[in-house]
């Protein structure tokens, strides 16, 4: 039956129907009028069903396309972000003590050196306190002083070359200062002083050799003059005599009971005199203390500055360490107070420009208060937050182009300085910090809300197509008479007049995409720009009971693109 006859006996029936409807008098003509009814609606469904098909068959048979040529150009990839700009450094100077600003020479958006000035306080007090430190570190300082020498006062030392003729002492003794320890002589070398006629030593002079007579052998001796008195001495009779010393080599047989007399330059001493040893000390103890080591034996000799024996003293160890803490004290008191006036001249931390002066001169800062506040501007940061998806398309380097709302007309450029490891996750979803730095920032200010493209990857020179036209298993549709047709894909059906290729791809972004292999320059891509999404064109297929009867179209290639049916 044709499409009009069914129609026109379905308006027959509806007439038929009214008629029924208006003289409805028993049960009986209800039931047939339900029928009629059902009838009815069927025949309207099969009618839309009919008129529907029609239309997207005819939509199918007219599907334009959209070409486009594959031509060479230079493409960049690009993540877009926006953030707020933080100087390169901030720092809020504060103070650390109470004190009266004397001077605060600097003022709002002056430029300082790091080190610099910025505030002086009042710090008369710390001064004084730090001058008594300074007395108590000297004074504790001669009490260890004293304390170290008491100490080595336990070693005791010749004081003159000689031999040892007596050890008055034993291991373990106590001795107490000024005993008696040893005695020391030096016989090799004899002394003899006598007077000489003071006109007479007006020609002698140190180290002038003399000759010695021994008294009773008349033994003759070389000998050296060793000292020459600088005084007269007046004699009975009124004679000035001079005393003169020499010094003899003792051949072994000279004491200290034998005398001589002495001639010079055939001038001889007005009387005789008696040697003596040119070294003998009697060596004692300078502090108490308990003998531990005696490092000497009688008959041993010994040479200036030699230790001889060792005592020991609890009492002066002690004495030593109280010392030696006194002063240690006395110095980190002097070094605590001296840190502490350090804190009355306060200075900029930084190199920057002054954002905040927060007091003047005459008035008192308060301790761990804010009192001025400085930026460095030599670059600003910019951090954003990186999908997790696209982290890895960032690394340190990257050119990144800034614009601002604040600042019409320009952009800036900065480069990616860190790339964070530490993520935060949040409603299932983690970002990335990656901080970009600006190094020419002019116009820009810290706190304004900035857009940020951090150029991921770019090509010079490739091959492009519209990213529309690049379907779902990297497919893409051209026309037959392109260069590149004759590597069609002969498993996939094409739309008439085309064929479909495989390609694969390099650098993209929302409107192009580069395409590495598979086509070639001069051919034509086509692709439609907008048409129901594959999901809707089944949506349909469901409402009209599953019926076939049509082709699909070839599918949005913005949407994947699904092969044709």
């Amino acid at each position: 039956m044709k499409f009009a006859d069914l129609l026109e006996s379905s308006t027959e029936k509806s007439k038929e129907l009214r008629t029924q409807l208006t003289g409805i008098k028993k049960p009986e003509n209800r039931k047939r009028v339900i029928a009629s009814a059902i009838l009815l609606v069927f025949l309207g469904g099969l009618f839309g069903y009919q008129a529907f098909g029609k239309q997207e068959t005819n939509s199918e048979t007219e599907q334009e396309y959209t070409t486009a040529e594959v031509v060479r150009q230079d493409i960049s990839q690009s993540l877009t972000a926006s953030g707020t700009l933080e100087a390169a450094n901030a720092y809020s100077v504060t103070s650390l003590v109470e004190g009266e600003v004397i001077t605060a020479l600097f003022e709002e958006g002056d430029v300082v050196e790091k080190d610099s000035i910025l505030y002086e306080l009042d710090s008369s007090d710390m001064s004084n306190n730090l001058e008594k430190a300074q007395i108590t570190i000297n004074q504790n300082q001669r009490n260890y002083s004293n304390a170290l020498e008491d100490k080595a006062d336990l070693t005791i030392t010749a004081c003159e070359r000689g031999f040892v003729y007596s050890l008055d002492v034993e291991i373990g003794d106590d001795i107490t200062a000024g005993q008696p320890l040893a005695n020391i002589k030096d016989s090799s070398i004899m002394e003899l002083t006598v007077p000489f006629p003071s006109n007479d030593t007006e020609f002698f002079y140190l180290g002038q050799r003399a000759s010695v007579t021994l008294d009773g052998s008349f033994e003759t001796l070389d000998a050296t003059i060793s000292e020459i008195s600088g005084v007269d001495t007046i004699l009975i009779g009124n004679q000035m005599i001079r005393m003169v010393t020499v010094e003899v080599m003792n051949p072994g047989a000279i004491s200290t009971n034998q005398t001589a007399t002495v001639t010079v330059i055939d001038v001889g001493s007005s009387d005789s005199g008696t040697f003596t040893y040119r070294a003998e000390e009697v060596i004692q103890a300078e502090v108490s203390g308990t003998v531990s080591e005696i490092l000497v034996s009688e008959g041993d000799f010994v040479t200036e500055g030699q230790p001889l024996l060792v005592l020991s003293s609890d009492s002066i160890d002690e004495k030593v360490i109280s010392a030696q803490e006194s002063l240690r004290n006395a110095q980190l008191s002097y070094e605590n107070t001296n840190d502490q006036l350090e804190n009355y001249l306060i200075t900029s931390p930084i190199s920057g420009t002054i954002i905040d002066k927060n007091y003047e001169v005459g008035e008192t800062t308060e301790s761990n208060k804010v009192l001025a506040t400085i930026y460095d501007l030599s670059y600003l940061t910019l951090t954003l937050n990186v999908d997790e998806l696209d982290i890895f398309d960032v690394s340190v380097g990257q050119t990144v182009n800034i614009t601002a709302d604040a600042i019409e007309g320009r952009s800036f450029v900065g480069r990616v300085t860190k790339v964070s490891v530490a993520g935060d996750a949040s409603n299932g979803a983690t970002t990335y910090p990656v901080t970009i730095q600006i190094d020419e920032s002019n116009g820009l200010l810290p706190g304004m809300n900035v857009d940020a493209s951090i150029l991921v990857s770019e090509a010079s020179d490739v091959l492009i197509i519209p990213s529309a036209a690049l379907m779902r298993g990297n497919r893409v549709l051209i026309t037959k008479d392109s260069p590149s047709a004759k590597s069609a894909m002969e498993s996939v059906e094409a739309p008439n007049g085309y064929v479909y290729v495989s390609v694969t791809t390099g650098v993209s972004n929302d409107d192009t995409i580069e395409i590495t292999s598979g086509l070639t320059e001069g051919d034509v891509v086509a692709y439609t720009k907008a048409v129901a999404s594959v999901q809707e064109q089944e949506m349909r297929m469901g409402m009209m009971g599953g019926m076939a009867g049509g082709n699909r179209p070839p599918g949005n290639p913005g949407a994947g693109g699904g092969k044709p049916q």
